[in-house]
């Protein structure tokens, strides 16, 4: 230091466990209110989250993008926010600094309300109306949510910390921030999108940072009018809920091209019936699963290739196909005497067993006693069960999503083989082979890594237009010998015996092996031929 310089003190210095001023003491109740609120803003926050990832992950069926942008965006953004809350109340102390901060937290949790809930209302209307803009609007919301979001603790933490000390402060503040964000995140899935629906939840998640205004409204004199204006709109919110449904059933409906029946939202999936004349349609997250006018088709060659090529049916395993219309297939054979179904939404089975109109096309047969239906996870389920199993037939969606991909991962066809029998017969459906050809090649390649004989065959199914499967067994199959031994509406003996002599334009290419650590299958299917 240089001679006759005085070593000024740093006013900006705060000692972790210095006193708080007495002046700014908050009592218990207060203290409180803003440690509920930090919690309820993380898992209100970390709800949306998830909220916006499922939106577009429905509407485009790219669950990999929808999730990396809402919730690396949301991060991000709250990263923005944080930032953002060392230009708020910059020269005010005491007091005025307390009023200020509590009115800066209370206009961050009244801007979040409102815009949590209608934004992804928004972005359905988006979407419906312009579909292409889908991922920009989806990341301009995260940005705005994420950045209100991530101001609110750092508010909170410069509140607290003027009546406790420093460490408590964060102590308290970031303990209940991962609490809260625990109740959201699993929250959403299992209790607000299942029972309350999409959008309605996202109205509810809005009410939750208004009436904690309301409530700090109440033990702040300083923001009183703030608390009559959270618990205005959060009760504005609370009933405004319930309107949505109406409101995004209509947009939904201009996603099809026949008037919607029946929706469900279930914990794991959207549900939605459309009918046109006689053609009912069962979409599962705006992808067709089948027409009653010609999914006998398709149906037909998921089980009488694999049932005709073994001599033995007495016991059958299909994952998935809740909807019932393989087993239909199924119990034609004579000798057959069980039927394991692993079904992972127990909706599915509700709308094959209770909706008149798919229960009379399955035949009613998942009422049938040689039937039994497990909902379960086929993934871990099906490689425990007891039982050897002379056909099993998976019937899973197209591996559009990491989380389906598993169900054509080399790992679990390698255990669920040892639950066939040696002469066995293994079938999927393999998507479309014309318009995405390599995922067909894939699925085909991938079975045969565990060592079994693979024959893919392909049929026209008009709803879908070619549709690919892969038949499987540990010993090489002839399929001239294959002989139609039950009624069909399709296949003949001389069809069965020649779907394996693919068409020239549908030929199998060179593809790896779509495994747990590495889902390729999926970039196979967003591969679409154009």
């Amino acid at each position: 230091m240089m001679h006759g310089e005085i070593n000024q003190p740093n006013h900006n210095y705060i000692n972790p466990d210095s006193p708080p001023d007495k002046n700014l003491y908050l009592n218990k109740s207060q203290r409180r209110v803003l440690l509920l609120a930090a919690a309820v803003s993380s898992g209100s926050g970390l709800a949306v989250e998830l909220l916006l990832g499922n939106l577009a992950s429905y509407l485009t069926g790219n669950q990999a993008l929808a999730y990396g942008i809402s919730v690396g965006g949301f991060l991000a953004a709250m990263g923005l926010g944080s930032y953002l809350t060392q230009y708020i109340a910059t020269t005010s102390q005491g007091q005025q600094l307390q009023r200020e901060l509590l009115l800066a937290v209370t206009c961050v949790e009244l801007a979040i309300a409102p815009l949590t809930a209608i934004l992804p209302l928004g972005l359905f209307a988006l979407f419906v109306s312009d579909g292409a803009m889908l991922w920009q609007a989806l990341f301009i919301v995260t940005i705005i949510l994420g950045t209100l979001a991530g101001m609110e603790v750092p508010i909170m933490v410069r509140i607290l910390e003027l009546s406790d000390n420093m460490r408590q402060a964060i102590a308290g503040v970031l303990a209940l921030d991962y609490l809260g964000g625990l109740v959201g995140s699993l929250g959403f899935p299992l209790l607000f999108l299942p029972w309350l629906g999409m959008f309605p939840t996202a109205f509810v998640l809005g009410a939750f940072p208004a009436l904690m205004v309301s409530m700090m409204g109440r033990l702040f004199p300083k923001i009183r009018r703030l608390g009559y204006i959270g618990l205005i709109l959060g009760i504005l919110l609370f009933t405004a809920a319930p309107i949505t449904i109406p409101f995004s059933n209509n947009l939904e409906n201009n996603l099809y091209n026949a008037p919607v029946i029946k929706r469900v939202q279930s914990r794991f999936q959207r549900i939605v019936l459309t009918r046109k004349g006689q053609d009912v349609r069962l979409f599962l997250d705006g992808d067709l699963q089948f027409s009653t006018i010609d999914e006998y088709r398709y149906h037909e060659a998921l089980v009488h290739p694999a049932m005709s090529a073994t001599p033995n049916h007495q016991n059958v395993l299909v994952l998935g196909a809740g909807d019932g219309m393989a087993v239909r297939e199924i119990l034609k054979w004579q000798d057959v005497k069980k039927v394991t179904l692993i079904e992972l939404d127990p909706e599915m089975i509700k709308i094959a067993t209770r909706y008149p109109q798919i229960a009379s096309t399955n035949a009613h047969s998942l009422q049938d006693p040689r039937v039994q239906v497990i909902n379960a996870d086929a993934f871990t389920t099906a490689p425990e069960l007891p039982d050897i199993y002379n056909v099993i037939i998976a019937d899973f969606p197209d591996p559009d999503r990491d989380n389906l991909a598993k169900l054509y991962s080399e790992g679990f066809y390698r255990r669920l083989i040892t639950r066939l029998a040696d002469d066995g017969i293994l079938v999927t459906q393999a998507s479309s082979p014309f318009f995405t050809p390599k995922v067909i090649s894939c699925i085909n390649t991938t079975i045969a890594a565990t060592g079994l004989k693979t024959h893919p065959y392909v049929i026209d199914v008009p709803s879908f237009g070619v549709w690919g499967y892969v038949l499987a067994s540990r010993h090489q199959l002839d399929p001239s010998q294959l002989q139609l031994q039950v009624p069909t509406r399709y296949l003949t003996t001389s069809l069965l015996q020649h779907i394996f002599d693919l068409p020239k334009d549908i030929q199998l290419v060179q593809t790896q092996v779509n495994r747990l650590s590495q889902p390729v299958i999926v970039r196979y299917q967003m591969q679409t031929r154009t």
